[in-house]
This record gives structure tokens, C-alpha cells and sequence, in this order.
């Protein structure tokens, strides 16, 4: 996850060096108030200012190396792949024949490395504001950044939704791995973006946007979902379990241009791509979007329940 927007003149979020007391990284944030994630450092790898945000890298005793962005973490190499495979392959699953696929966000690489694995994508294209995240991925992440590496990837390094205004109805497929909805990213999470994504997507065509926390976030996801509802065929919400994101837990926002919905995969993973996925599967695709009761409610009303 990264953001997308451009630079200000003055810092914004949180020092990621402020965050580590006494050895231990603490994730703490106006999203997730009351509650903080902690991680043991054995090394900080790097940290510094990009133009637009503020970039740590560390190693941690048991996670791997971690991405901090503005003080949040965004990956973690133990537990990176529940999010990145489900990001990625539940909208491309849900899509019969997907040849172009635009990735905004997602400078890791890992949103890459899982759309590679589709033979019938033809084209990938990323949106990537920052080019500081992609340098420390690269140097410091190579199994989520090995995603650069395959021929059909074009890299653009620039704002995705100006990227957008001049590629209309080119897409099969648009991802979002965007960071959380404080600062420059919460453009994102606004109707303006969403109209933006289906005017350059094609007919029949998918997005798939990072979808907040269903335990925490219920405030924002429902207001986006009823905005969007008007402009999409279908709008629906799925989630992943991921450790070390806020409550355990990260959901998506799956959304159709004159598709169907996306809750069944019209396609199937080969035997040879099974073996290399850790978490998602034909079976935990369609569970992705079975919403606990309460946040059915939440996020849909009352008048989506069970007949």
C-alpha cells in the first residue's frame, strides 16, 4: 500500500523512529484509536523522507522485514500474501478473460508479483506515486518487488488518477492498493476516484480497492459503498485476515462495470499456480464475501438480510 496524492509543504503523518521505544516498533493511529500493534525490532534498515512521505524500513525478530509508511505499517514479509493474493485475485478470478490490468498504489511490488501469475493478462500497468517506495522494495523487499520483473509490467510514476483521465475504457481489471484514508490518500476513498476508475475501465470490466477494517471502520466503508452503488453494476465487500494490520483483519471493495457479481470465480487457478498461492483458493474466494452478521448490517442495511 502507498499513497497517491502529491506532495505538501509540510511533513505529513507520523515519524517512523518516534515509533520504536525501547526496541519495539508501536503502530498507533487516528484510525484505530485505543489500540496499538507492536512488533520487536533487530535492526532499522532505513529511514528517511521521500517527497511525499515518511519511509522506515526495519528488520523484526519474527515478521521479516517490515514497510512503514507515515508510522503504518504496510507490510510485513511473514504475513504479506493474505492480503496481496486476495487483492489481486479475487477481482482477476471474477473476470473471464482479463488482458489489462492497471495497479494504483501498491509500490511493493506484491499486487505485481500476483497478477503475474494470470498467463491471459497480457498488459499490467502500475500508478506509483512514490518512487522512494519502490527503491526501499526493491533493496529491501525482494519477494514482494520480483513483481518489476516480469516483461509485461510498464511502470508509471505519477498520480493514478491523472493516469486515469487519459486512459478511458482501456481496463479489465484496476487494483487500489492504497494506504489508509488520513492525509494525502483519502482522496481515494472519495466518489470522485470511484467515477474515475469506471470511466477508464472497459465494459464488463472490475475494480478492486483496499476496503478499511470491518471492526473499525464501518463509518467510512458504508457511505462509500452507497455513493458508488449508482455508478456500478454491482458493489460488493469481501475481507482477508491479515496479523499485522488493525484488528487483525483488512477488507476490499469489489465493484462491476456491467458485470455480474463477483462472489463465484468464473475462472479457476491451474494446478501449477495452486502451488505457489498460501492463502487464497476457489473456496475462499466465495467465503471472502460471507460479511459477520453485524457488519452485514453496517455496511449493507438491514434490508440485505437473509430472506
Amino acid at each position: 500500500m502507498s499513497n497517491q496524492e502529491g506532495a505538501t509543504e509540510e511533513p505529513q503523518g507520523l515519524n517512523g523512529m518516534d515509533l520504536i521505544i525501547d526496541g519495539w516498533f508501536h503502530e498507533r493511529g487516528e484510525l484505530w484509536k485505543g489500540q496499538a500493534m507492536s512488533l520487536q525490532v533487530s535492526k532499522v534498515l532505513t529511514h528517511h523522507r521521500s517527497l511525499y512521505q515518511d519511509i522506515l524500513v526495519f528488520e523484526s525478530t519474527n515478521h521479516g522485514n517490515v514497510l512503514v509508511l507515515d508510522g503504518v505499517i504496510q507490510v510485513t514479509e511473514r504475513d504479506e500474501f493474505s492480503y496481496q493474493e486476495m487483492i489481486a485475485h479475487l477481482p482477476l478470478f471474477s473476470h473471464a478473460n482479463p488482458e489489462k490490468v492497471l495497479v494504483i498504489g501498491g509500490g511493493d511490488g506484491g499486487v505485481l508479483r500476483e497478477v503475474a501469475k494470470h498467463e491471459c493478462v497480457k498488459e499490467i500497468t502500475i500508478c506509483e506515486i512514490d518512487q522512494g517506495v519502490i527503491d526501499v522494495s526493491k533493496q529491501y523487499l525482494p519477494g514482494l518487488a520480483k513483481g518489476y520483473d516480469d516483461e509485461r509490467v510498464t511502470v508509471f510514476v505519477g498520480d493514478g488518477a491523472k493516469f486515469m483521465e487519459e486512459h478511458k475504457g482501456e481496463f479489465d481489471v484496476i487494483i487500489t492498493d492504497s494506504s489508509d484514508p488520513i492525509g494525502p490518500a483519502s482522496v481515494l476513498f472519495e466518489t470522485p476516484f470511484y467515477n474515475a476508475m469506471h470511466a477508464s475501465l472497459r465494459e464488463g470490466g472490475i475494480v478492486c480497492t483496499q476496503g478499511e477494517c470491518l471492526w473499525l471502520h464501518v463509518d467510512i466503508i458504508r457511505p462509500l459503498i452507497n455513493s458508488i452503488s449508482t455508478k456500478y453494476t454491482t458493489v460488493e465487500y469481501a475481507y482477508t485476515t491479515i496479523p499485522t494490520y488493525p484488528s487483525g483483519q483488512i477488507g476490499f471493495i469489489v465493484a462491476t462495470k456491467g458485470g455480474d457479481s463477483c462472489k463465484l470465480p468464473v475462472r479457476k487457478p491451474s494446478k501449477e499456480v495452486r502451488k505457489g498461492l498460501k492463502y487464497y483458493s476457489t473456496e475462499l474466494h466465495s467465503a471472502a464475501f460471507v460479511l459477520p452478521a453485524f457488519a452485514k448490517r453496517a455496511i449493507f442495511g438491514e434490508e440485505d438480510e437473509e430472506d
